[in-house]
């Protein structure tokens, strides 16, 4: 009979993977050298998760924000802009940073046929820009919402990694509000 699942272990886990791949990156991970740092064994991680993308899949859920909270009482333009603005700060240098860097990580292995990723990188994409569409349909001055949703989003993505390339924080962040500004007024 299978062992039953001890769920606080389960989420200490999920816990430690998305830092773990922060620092060690998601195109070489491999369960031994995971399991050794989060103190367990492969065959622990394959039991709780079944597959290592599931793992990774499930840890990156754990992390997400709740966008349509983020967006829900947003009414006005200089709202939006503050909002959002904000959400960019607190995911290039602060609580977010980690899960954003993973994040990117696996948008870029979804890019590969027949991706493990695929549906989750899809569904991350899709949440984001349903909840800012629906904010920005709520200002008057924006017409094609889902399309300035969709340029607000992938804009910030790029912005995002350059900075995490770079180091330029000064030029990125001149070019994450430059862009939110000239898309909702």
């Amino acid at each position: 009979m299978a062992r039953p699942l001890d769920h606080a272990k389960r989420a200490e886990l999920l816990a430690g993977v998305v830092a773990y791949i922060a620092d060690h990156g998601l195109a070489e991970l491999s369960l031994r050298p995971l399991a050794a740092e989060l103190g367990t064994s492969s065959r622990m991680l394959i039991h709780y998760f079944g597959t290592k993308e599931e793992l990774l899949v499930q840890a990156l859920a754990t992390q997400r924000p709740d966008i349509s909270a983020l967006f829900a009482d947003v009414t006005d333009a200089t709202a939006l802009r503050a909002r959002l603005t904000g959400f960019f700060e607190a995911n290039v240098h602060g609580r977010g940073s980690t899960s954003v860097r993973v994040l990117l990580q696996v948008l870029g292995a979804a890019c590969a046929p027949v991706s493990p990723y695929a549906q989750y990188a899809h569904d991350a994409i899709a949440v984001f820009v349903t909840a800012l569409a629906e904010a920005l349909g709520r200002i008057d001055s924006v017409t094609d919402a889902e399309a300035v949703a969709t340029l607000l989003i992938s804009g910030l993505r790029g912005i995002i990694q350059d900075r995490l390339i770079t180091g330029d924080t000064d030029r990125t962040t001149r070019a994450a509000h430059r862009l939110i500004e000239q898309n909702i007024h």
